[in-house]
């Protein structure tokens, strides 16, 4: 019997796969557990339709994420921090104080979880900060450290 996943399933497949199963499992266990929807043509023809609706939707994402990329390649996002003699600096500079500057001066939200930063930043001066946006778009931020 072909069945069209609705869950993954493990041993048997993914979302959205069609496989085929023997009677009895599909029809005592996919189906009663809505795991799965028989393949007949309707059903075929709602998945192909959900998946070019999920394409759809993936190429809107990453076009998205491509003109936040290349605004954020723009920026340059000012941060304070207290220092004393010599240029050292009272604590660091964190993801989520550089999130926050972001969102004050220029109004654009990014997730300080999206940002890759090898360490802590405890020192004035300009940095890239790398910023995954989608699984294809990264961009560099730079931020300047500047005494308060």
């Amino acid at each position: 019997m072909k069945v069209i996943l609705l869950q993954d399933v493990k041993s048997v497949g993914k979302k959205g796969d069609m496989v085929e199963l023997s009677e009895g499992y599909a029809r005592n266990f996919i189906l009663p557990k809505k795991l799965g929807v028989e393949a007949n043509n309707a059903n075929m023809n709602n998945l192909k339709l959900q998946k070019a609706n999920e394409a759809k939707i993936a190429k809107e994402q990453l076009e998205a994420a491509q003109a936040l990329a290349k605004e954020v390649e723009e920026m340059l996002v000012k941060v304070t921090i207290k220092s004393g003699e010599g240029g050292r600096t009272f604590g660091s500079v964190s993801s989520k104080e550089i999130s926050k500057a972001v969102a004050e001066q220029y109004g654009k939200e990014i997730d300080k979880k999206k940002m890759q930063m090898p360490d802590a930043i405890k020192s004035l001066g300009t940095y890239e900060v790398m910023v995954k946006l989608h699984p294809k778009v990264t961009a560099k931020l730079r931020v300047s450290v500047q005494e308060a």
